[in-house]
Parts: structure tokens; sequence; C-alpha cells
């Protein structure tokens, strides 16, 4: 490709390979699970923007941010006899927990003393169910347990941008707090979400198999008015043999 010469504000030696974003969303905010699958499929087409390893079936990461769907959350929940607040009332965070019992429950701890101390709501957890078939062994020796845990608004939140803000705040602070306790298996925690609004869906994934390793994204009940999709592109990749261990 030939490239413009340089003019006004811009120089060819500033362009540079970037990561593939893509987005869809419905005009009139209508939530469905078509929006998913679109969502899904523009991150398909996204897999040129990525790369992979010494094994193709290791990517450097991928993901897909989507409104919380409150309907399906609210049933699966219930199954656990929890009875989750109107919407806006409550916020969603996306764990990466470590695979050993002793840390795992340190970084939970961590997170609900957090919750509590902030003046918010524990309010549980579920196992987020994923399917690793078809995953390179890099990314299983590396993958976390995936969980997700419920909080609801404490006293003094006026309203969801309140909420938000709170959520920010626990976790970055919860981050903090678990990687000084230097846990052996500590790099293995992370948080992609934590909000009252959207979810995000990601991990040490190609592009092709965030639908089929989450099973939330392919159940009907999971419904959003908007997707956005994201395939990682590491600089690292133009050095050969550097393969980022992270699950995330």
């Amino acid at each position: 490709m030939v490239l413009p010469q340089r003019q006004g504000l811009y120089d060819p030696a500033n362009e540079h390979d970037a990561c593939g974003v893509g987005f869809v969303a419905h005009i009139k905010n209508q939530k469905s699970h078509a929006i998913i699958e679109q969502g899904l499929l523009i991150l398909q087409n996204l897999e040129h923007r990525g790369a992979t390893g010494y094994d193709p079936l290791l990517g450097d990461g991928a993901g897909i941010l989507i409104q919380i769907p409150d309907r399906f959350f609210r049933e699966e929940m219930a199954q656990q006899g929890i009875t989750l607040p109107p919407c806006g009332e409550y916020g969603v965070g996306m764990v990466f927990l470590p695979r050993g019992d002793a840390s795992r429950r340190a970084c939970e701890a961590v997170i609900e003393r957090a919750i509590r101390y902030e003046g918010q709501v524990l309010l549980g957890w579920r196992d987020v169910p994923v399917d690793n078939n078809g995953l390179a062994q890099a990314a299983k020796d590396n993958e976390p347990v995936v969980r997700q845990v419920f909080i609801g608004a404490g006293g003094g939140i006026a309203d969801v941008d309140a909420l938000e803000r709170k959520l920010y705040i626990l976790r970055k602070e919860t981050g903090h707090t678990i990687q000084a306790l230097k846990l052996p298996d500590g790099k293995m925690f992370y948080v992609p979400s934590m909000s009252a609004r959207t979810v995000v869906y990601k991990g040490m994934l190609l592009a092709r198999q965030v639908g089929t390793y989450y099973r939330d994204l392919k159940d009907p009940r999971v419904v959003s008015a908007l997707a956005l999709a994201h395939q990682r592109f590491p600089p690292t990749r133009s050095r050969p043999g550097v393969l980022p261990i992270h699950f995330a």
C-alpha cells in the first residue's frame, strides 16, 4: 500500500498496525440475541487483526462487551435463591480467579470485604459456564476460574451513575490489594469488567473461540442492544518467541 506524503499534521512514519474493533447497535435500543450473534460475527471477521503464537490455536486475546442481560442473570441467580434488585440497582463483576483453592478464596474474600467497606451489598457469586475444548494447551494451562460477583447498591447511591463510580473504585481497590498479597498464582486474578450497565466476556482466545468458550453467549436469553467486539493486536508479535501468558 502506498501511503500519502507527509503533509500538515500527517506523517506516514506514524502509521502502524493496531487492534481490531467492531461495533453493532440497534438504533432504537431494542435488545435481542441477534445483536450478540452479530457482534460475534464481527469479531470473527476481525481475526486478521490478531495473531497466533507457536500454536495456531493460541490467540492473543479477544472479547465482546454487551449490556447486562438482566432477565438472564435474574433467572440464573434465582436458582440459588437470590433475588436481584431492579435493573440499574446492581452491578456485575466479571472476575478471573486463580485455580488454587487457597488463592481463590483469598481473592474472593478481598472482594467481599471491599464491597462491604464501600457500603455496598454482596448479593452473591455465579460460576460462569465455559467450554475449553479446542483451546491451545498453553491457554488451558493459564485458564482461570471465571466467576461473576453481583453487587447491590448501598445507601447513598442515588442513581446508576453513582453506582458505576463506586464499582470502578471497587475494581481498582481490589486489584491493588490482591496484587499486594503476592499470592503464588495471584497474576491469574483479573477483573475484565465491573459495571451496572455492561459486562465483558474475554480471554486469551482466538476471535472465533469467544462465542463457544462462554456458554452464556449461546443462550437466547442473553440479549443486548449493542455489542462491542475487540481482537487484540500485540506489538510483541514482531519478536519471534514472545508469548504473553496471562489469560486476559
